[in-house]
C-alpha cells in the first residue's frame, strides 16, 4: 500500500511540474472535450428548464389548480356543483372559426377561446393597450370587444379599432395579445387567437350541437392541500360517462413536456456522436503529444521510473486537463438555458434567470470523462512501450499491434459504461440502443473503408505524375492518415447528410407532392340542415372538383378491454391515440384510402353489437387485436364497440382519414356535425380564393381550412426544429474538424521528415504541395462517397420505415456534402502541412 501511495505521489508531482510549460499538444483534446460535453449540457440543461417551469410555473400554465375539459358539450348542473364544491371555477370555451372582414373582403381561419368573468384564476393576461380583460372584451350594444394575436391583424392588413365578422356576430378588435398565461396548456394552434367573452360565442351561433367545442373548467382549490387524485376518483366514481378529461398543475402541458423530452434525447444523442467522434481526437491528440513526450518518457526509464509511474505521470495530467475541457462545457451548458429562453420568450415557459440544473450538468461531465478515458487508455499502453533507447534515436513510439490486456479491458469497460449510461438515462432505450449501435457499425464499417482505400491505392496503375504517384503512396503506406481522415469526418458527415435529407425530403414532402395529393380544402361543423345547401353551393364554384362528406363525431377512449387507459403502459407511438379527443365516424363501406389488412368489414345492413375498425399501426402499437373492445365517450355516453378489422390508413394523403371507423348503427340517431374535403386539382389562387369566400360569407359558422395555409404552417414549425437539428450536426461537424487537425498533428513528424527527404532527394515545395493536395482530395472524396451512401441510407430509414414517407435521393444534398469534404480535408491537410515543407533540413536529418 505504501509502495502504491509513494508511486502515485511521485506521479502527481511530475505531473504538475511538467503541466507548468502550458497546455500545448492539448487545444485540441480541450476543445474536442468541451464541444461534446457542451452541447450535451447545454440539451439537457435547456429541456430541464422548460419541463421545470411546467411544473413549478403549472398553476399559471394551466390558469388553475386542475382543468376538467368535456367536448362538444356543457357540464350539467350536476357536475357544475360537483366542481364547485372544491374552489372558485373559471370556464373557458374554445374552437376553430373563420374570421371576417366587415365588409367580407377578406377572411382568415382563427383559434377562438371564450372567456368568463374570473378568467384567469392565476397568472395575468397581458394585452396591448394594458387595460383589464373586462373593458376589452366587454360589449358595445350588438358588437362585442375582442383582443387577437398580433399576427391576425397582420395577415388581415387591419389594425385596432377595426370590425370583424365571427359567426353571426360583429366584433371590435380592442387590442392585441402580448402573454396569454395558459396558452402552452391549451396546446399548439395552426391559427392565431382570437380571444373575446363566452357570451360573445354564444351570441354569434357557432356553439351548435356537433360542433368540435371544447369546454375547459378549471378550479382554483379552497383548501390548498387539496389532492388532484382525490378529484379525478371522485369526478370518475360520480359520473362515469362524463368523459372528462382531467389535468393537474403539476402536469399542466403533457403534450409539451413528453415533446420537450424525447426531442432532447435524441439532440442529446446527437451531441453523444460528437462527443464520441470528438473522443477520436482525444486518442489522436493524447497520441501526439505522448509522441512529443517521448524523450522525457524514455529519460524517467532511463532514471528507473517503472513503466507504471511513466503511465501514471500522464494518465493525471489527461484527466486534469479534461477536467478543464468539461469545465468549459458545463459552462456552456449552463448559459445555454437563459440564452434560450430570449428566443423563445412568449412561445415556452422557461426563465431568462441563470440557473444552474446540477443533474444535466452531472450527466454531461460523466459523458465527458468517460469519453476521455475510453479514448486515452490505447495510446497511455501504447506509451508504456517506449524504450529508453528513444532517449539517442529519434523513433517514436509508432507500435505495431495492441498494448497489453488490462488496458483493452479498461477501455472496454469505459465504453460499455459509456453505452449503459446513454441507453439507461434515456426513456426510449430500445432507440438508443439502436442509435448506438449504429454509431459502433459506423467505426467499423469505417474501418474497413480506409482498409479499402488503403488496398486500393495499393493495386492502382502506376501514374506518370510523380505528385500523384507520391500521393497514392502516402495514402497507402504504414502510419498514413488513411485510417484518420476517414473515421474523422465519416461521422460527422454521415449525420449531417442524414439530417439535411430527412429536412429536405419533408420540406419537398409538405410543398412538392403533398399538396398536390391533398385536398385543397376542409370544411368543419357543417350542421345537419346545411349539408344540402352546401353541397350545391360548392359544387357551382368547383364543377370539376371532387366532394367527399362524412358525418363527424368527437369522442376520447375511455377503456381498452375494460381497462382504464390511464393504467395502461402504452408506448410512445401510440400515446396521442389516448390523449384527448379524436375524431369519430361511422361508414357502411370502407373509406377511401384505406384497405382491411385484417378482419373483416361488416355487412351493409348489420344491426348487431357496436363494431369498430382500427387503424392498424396505432392497434399494433397499442397492441390491440381483432375481437379487442374499446370503450368511447361521446356527447357524455360510454360507448363499448368490439374491434372487428383493421385498416392500413395512407394518413400522408391528408384526406379524410379516421383512427376509429364504426358501424352505422353505433350511433344511429346520435347528433352530429359533417366533415367535408373539397379536391380540384386544376383550381388557381383566384379559384381557391373564391369558394373560401363564398362558403364563409353563406355559412358563416363553417369552418373552411385552406390546406395549403395549414401546410405552410407546418413547414415553418419543421423549419424551426430543423435549425435546432442542424445545430446539432453541426457540432458533430465541428468535432471532426477538430478531429482531423488532431490527426494532422499527430502524423506532423513523420511528414516532417518525409518532406525533408524528399527535397533533399530533389523534390520541389510546389510537386509536394500537389502530391499532398491529391492525397486530400482523394480522401476527401472517398470520405464523401461513404457519408452519402451511410447517411442516405439513415435517411432512408427513418422517412420510410418510421415516417411512412417516401424518400428520395436529393443531388443538392450529395454535392453539399462532396465540396464540405474536399474543402475540409484539403483546407486542412494543406494549412497543417505548409509549415513542414518549409523545415530546415539540417537539423531533422541529424536526428533520423
Amino acid at each position: 500500500m505504501t509502495g502504491l501511495t509513494t508511486r502515485l505521489s511521485v506521479a502527481f508531482r511530475i505531473a504538475l511540474r511538467e503541466l507548468r510549460g502550458g497546455l500545448r499538444g492539448f487545444y485540441i483534446f480541450l476543445a474536442c472535450i468541451a464541444l461534446g460535453t457542451g452541447a450535451i449540457a447545454a440539451v439537457n440543461s435547456v429541456s430541464t428548464a422548460i419541463t421545470d417551469a411546467i411544473s413549478s410555473e403549472g398553476q399559471s400554465l394551466l390558469a388553475g389548480d386542475i382543468r376538467l375539459e368535456l367536448d362538444n358539450r356543457e357540464a350539467t348542473p350536476e357536475e357544475l356543483a360537483f366542481m364547485q364544491g372544491f374552489g372558485s371555477v373559471s370556464v373557458t370555451t374554445g374552437l376553430r372559426s373563420m374570421a371576417r372582414l366587415a365588409d367580407g373582403s377578406d377572411q382568415s381561419l382563427v383559434e377562438v377561446k371564450a372567456v368568463d368573468d374570473a378568467y384567469p384564476l392565476y397568472g395575468r393576461l397581458i394585452a396591448a393597450p394594458d387595460r383589464p380583460l373586462a373593458e376589452l372584451l366587454a360589449a358595445d350594444g350588438d358588437v362585442y370587444g375582442a383582443i387577437v394575436a398580433p399576427l391576425l391583424l397582420e395577415r388581415m392588413n387591419s389594425r385596432v379599432g377595426d370590425e370583424f365578422l365571427l359567426g353571426n356576430a360583429r366584433f371590435r378588435i380592442t387590442g392585441t395579445i402580448v402573454t396569454e398565461p395558459d396558452a402552452v396548456s391549451d396546446g399548439f394552434g395552426f391559427a392565431p387567437r382570437f380571444l373575446t367573452s363566452r357570451k360573445a360565442l354564444f351570441a354569434s351561433g357557432l356553439v351548435a350541437t356537433g360542433s368540435l367545442v371544447e369546454h375547459a373548467y378549471k378550479i382554483r382549490y379552497d383548501d390548498p392541500t387539496t389532492n388532484p387524485d382525490t378529484i379525478r376518483s371522485r369526478a370518475q366514481a360520480e359520473f362515469p360517462s362524463a368523459g372528462w378529461s382531467i389535468r393537474s398543475s403539476d402536469r399542466a402541458a403533457p403534450a409539451l413536456t413528453e415533446n420537450v423530452e424525447r426531442f432532447s434525447q435524441f439532440l442529446t444523442l446527437v451531441g453523444l456522436t460528437a462527443l464520441v467522434v470528438g473522443g477520436v481526437g482525444v486518442a489522436n491528440a493524447v497520441r501526439a503529444f505522448l509522441d512529443s513526450k517521448r524523450t522525457v518518457i524514455a529519460t524517467l526509464k532511463c532514471l528507473g521510473a517503472p513503466a507504471s509511474v511513466v503511465v501514471l505521470v500522464y494518465l493525471i495530467q489527461i484527466t486534469l486537463v479534461a477536467l478543464v475541457g468539461i469545465l468549459v462545457g458545463l459552462v456552456l451548458g449552463a448559459i445555454a438555458p437563459p440564452i434560450t429562453a430570449s428566443y423563445l420568450a412568449g412561445i415556452l415557459p422557461i426563465s431568462a434567470e441563470a440557473r444552474l440544473y446540477p443533474q444535466a450538468l452531472a450527466l454531461a461531465a460523466i459523458f465527458g470523462m468517460l469519453v476521455t478515458f475510453a479514448f486515452a487508455i490505447l495510446p497511455l499502453g501504447h506509451a508504456r512501450k517506449v524504450p529508453a533507447t528513444a532517449l539517442f534515436r529519434e523513433q517514436g513510439f509508432e507500435a505495431s499491434g495492441l498494448p497489453s490486456w488490462p488496458y483493452l479491458v479498461a477501455m472496454a469497460l469505459s465504453l460499455g459504461a459509456l453505452a449503459a449510461l446513454a441507453i439507461f438515462t434515456s426513456d426510449q432505450r430500445r432507440i438508443a440502443a439502436i442509435f448506438l449501435a449504429a454509431m459502433a457499425a459506423g467505426f467499423v464499417l469505417l474501418r474497413l473503408v480506409a482498409y479499402l482505400i488503403a488496398w486500393l491505392a495499393r493495386h492502382s496503375p502506376r501514374s506518370r505524375s510523380a505528385a500523384l504517384r507520391l500521393a497514392i503512396g502516402n495514402i497507402h503506406r504504414p502510419g498514413s492518415l488513411t485510417a484518420s481522415v476517414t473515421l474523422s469526418l465519416g461521422l460527422g458527415l454521415s449525420l449531417l447528410v442524414a439530417l439535411a435529407m430527412i429536412d429536405g425530403n419533408l420540406r419537398r414532402e409538405l410543398t412538392g407532392s403533398l399538396p398536390d395529393r391533398a385536398p385543397n380544402f376542409f370544411f368543419v361543423d357543417i350542421q345537419g340542415s346545411e349539408v344540402d345547401d352546401f353541397r350545391t353551393l360548392v359544387e357551382g364554384l368547383a364543377p370539376e372538383g371532387k366532394l367527399v362528406e362524412v358525418p363527424m363525431l368527437r369522442g376520447r377512449i375511455l377503456e381498452l378491454n375494460g381497462t382504464d387507459v390511464a393504467k395502461r403502459d402504452v408506448p410512445p407511438g401510440g400515446r396521442w391515440v389516448l390523449r384527448g379527443d379524436r375524431g369519430l365516424t361511422y361508414a357502411t363501406n370502407i373509406p377511401e384510402n384505406s384497405s382491411v389488412t385484417e378482419g373483416e368489414w361488416w355487412p351493409k345492413d348489420y344491426a348487431g353489437e357496436p363494431l369498430v375498425s382500427f387503424s392498424e399501426r396505432e392497434a399494433k402499437e397499442l397492441g390491440l387485436k381483432i375481437g379487442d373492445t374499446l370503450t368511447v365517450n361521446v356527447l357524455g355516453r360510454n360507448i363499448t364497440a368490439k374491434i372487428s378489422n383493421f385498416r392500413a390508413v395512407q394518413w400522408e394523403s391528408l384526406s379524410m382519414n379516421f383512427v376509429m371507423v364504426f358501424s352505422p348503427n353505433t350511433f344511429a340517431g346520435a347528433p352530429h356535425a359533417w366533415l367535408a374535403t373539397l379536391i380540384e386539382p386544376n383550381a388557381s389562387a383566384t379559384d381557391e380564393a373564391a369558394v373560401l369566400r363564398s362558403v364563409t360569407q353563406r355559412f358563416p359558422t363553417i369552418t373552411t381550412v385552406r390546406v395549403k395555409d395549414a401546410l405552410d404552417m407546418i413547414d415553418k414549425l419543421v423549419g424551426q426544429l430543423a435549425t435546432a437539428i442542424r445545430a446539432a450536426a453541426a457540432v458533430a461537424l465541428i468535432a471532426s474538424v477538430l478531429v482531423l487537425s488532431g490527426a494532422l498533428a499527430a502524423g506532423n513528424r513523420a511528414r516532417t521528415h518525409d518532406a525533408v527527404i524528399l527535397k533533399t532527394l530533389g523534390a520541389t515545395r510546389a510537386m509536394l504541395i500537389r502530391a499532398f493536395t491529391y492525397e486530400y482530395m482523394l480522401l476527401g472524396g472517398a470520405t464523401a462517397v461513404f457519408a452519402l451512401v451511410s447517411g442516405g441510407g439513415i435517411a432512408w430509414y427513418v422517412l420510410s420505415q418510421i415516417m411512412k414517407l417516401p424518400s428520395n435521393f436529393l443531388a443538392d444534398v450529395a454535392v453539399m456534402t462532396i465540396v464540405i469534404s474536399l474543402v475540409i480535408t484539403i483546407g486542412i491537410g494543406l494549412a497543417g502541412t505548409w509549415r513542414i515543407l518549409g523545415q530546415k533540413a539540417a537539423p531533422v536529418l541529424r536526428e533520423l
